[in-house]
């Protein structure tokens, strides 16, 4: 992997994680009502959105977009899980797990992926 890649995957790395933390914080905002977790869910959604576009100068668009979506669908459901006791019944588990079998399967059996 070329040290401009990895750099792209960092960035892409960064970005699902400031969209799962922008997420959680769009929980705490309650709709829109409180204005410091607003503010904050904003500027985490910016961040997010500025680094998966630096990302696209290296990663193709449905590769970035799927690894953004997929992980942050995961570790969104960890998060509200963990932070906010949500139950996750086994369609949802199910599902899930087919959405990182999606990724796992694509990073490594995709020509499309950049490595």
């Amino acid at each position: 992997m070329s040290p401009t890649t990895t750099i792209a995957y960092g960035y892409l790395a960064i970005a699902i994680i400031c969209e799962v933390i922008g997420t959680t914080f769009l929980m705490k905002s309650e709709q829109f009502t409180r204005l410091v977790p607003t503010i904050i869910m904003g500027l985490l959604y910016v961040i997010s959105f500025y680094l998966l576009a630096q990302t696209l100068k290296i990663i193709p668009l449905g590769i970035a977009y799927a690894l953004w979506g997929g992980l942050g669908i995961v570790l969104t459901s960890l998060v509200g899980l963990v932070f906010f006791k949500q139950n996750l019944d086994t369609a949802a588990v199910i599902g899930i797990a087919m959405i990182v079998g999606g990724v796992v399967v694509m990073n490594l059996l995709s020509n499309s992926v950049v490595h």
